[in-house]
């Protein structure tokens, strides 16, 4: 999907800023922004080195780099000001890491995010979209539990604000492939370094999508999105062995593979639209709109008078979407560049 006129005018002589911007998504999002009329985009992170190497990577002056921490609001809320757009990715996505220090996730996640409402609220910000992962459908862990609180912090907040103030949104993603500490990039390490491949479950099911897949779902929801709209990207899923055979095939079909059980906290799949959701979700096609429940807080009546019965349908999981064989698998592994797809070049 490429940028159409239409996208293209949105960004026109607009300033966008991305949190967490050093990441994967930040570098593919900045990839695809780049190429439109945009007239600045800033990238809010604490992590100097980083920064110091997207500087050199891109060379591009329309880049501007501000130091800060999520979790402070002082240290960002100047990088603000003047800004149109915000995409919120600074985040703890770990989710080991993220059961040994759960209070570090919220003060991220939770209190982090909460912290770029406020910023963007307080600066006129046009539009700020905060990315969440299937972790936060039915979480059972610190990581899934932290962006699931976050979610319903951003919709919460978004029912407060008035006409003009910025309109709040939210991204739910799978599984993106070969992001930072993913598990295509562990695979492949593995490889290299003549070890088995390590699988913990070989019916584990995960969601498959691409950096470029991600940032089509920022895009849909900058152009269309509306006070409290939560954005999902339908995407076909794989298990866990049809991955690892996919890239055994690919860069060593001799390589071993070893099975390592289930990790705590991990699921058998994952759930991109729980069946609450599914129930009032739009199909928009590509796309699924679940709309804000933007009920009054005087819920009173709601308790003596009885709702509509809510009428449940099937979660959107990575067991019932379109499965994957190691052949699509493969064709869908030519597309990244860690396996000879196409290049990103900085202009």
């Amino acid at each position: 999907m490429k940028l159409n006129d239409t996208r293209k005018d949105l960004f026109k002589d607009k300033i966008l800023l991305i949190t967490g911007g050093t990441g994967s998504f930040g570098h593919a999002v900045v990839d695809r922004f780049l190429k439109t009329y945009i007239k600045e985009i800033r990238i809010l992170s604490r992590d100097e080195k980083k920064q110091d190497d997207m500087r050199k990577q891109y060379k591009n002056d329309k880049l501007k780099f501000y130091i800060g921490d999520v979790r402070n609001l002082n240290s960002i809320t100047d990088a603000f000001r003047g800004v149109d757009y915000v995409f919120s990715a600074a985040a703890l996505k770990q989710v080991p890491s993220c059961e040994f220090y759960p209070m570090e996730a919220v003060y991220t996640n939770v209190i982090g995010s909460d912290n770029v409402i406020t910023a963007c609220v307080n600066h006129g910000v046009k539009k700020a979209i905060f990315l969440s992962t299937d972790k936060a459908a039915y979480p059972i862990n610190a990581m899934g539990i932290s962006k699931a609180l976050m979610e319903k912090n951003v919709i919460a907040r978004s029912r407060q604000l008035l006409e003009g103030d910025t309109i709040l949104c939210l991204t739910r993603y799978g599984n993106v492939m070969a992001s930072r500490g993913s598990v295509i990039p562990l695979f492949l390490n593995q490889i290299e370094e003549g070890r088995p491949i390590t699988i913990t479950n070989p019916e584990m099911t995960r969601f498959m999508m691409t950096l470029e897949d991600a940032v089509n779902l920022v895009l849909y929801a900058f152009e269309h999105g509306e006070q409290g709209d939560l954005f999902v990207q339908k995407s076909p899923a794989a298990t866990i062995e049809v991955l690892a055979q996919a890239i055994k095939e690919l860069k060593n079909p001799k390589a071993e593979v070893k099975y390592i059980g289930t990790r705590h906290g991990e699921k058998l799949y994952e759930t991109l639209v729980t069946e609450e959701e599914m129930s009032k979700a739009i199909d928009l096609g590509d796309f699924f709109c679940v709309k804000a429940d933007n009920r009054e807080l005087n819920y009173e009546k709601y308790i003596s008078t009885g709702s509509k019965k809510i009428a449940l349908s099937e979660s959107y999981t990575s067991h019932n979407t379109h499965r994957l064989s190691v052949e699509e698998m493969k064709n869908l592994l030519k597309k990244l560049e860690l396996f000879g797809g196409p290049v990103k070049h900085h202009d």
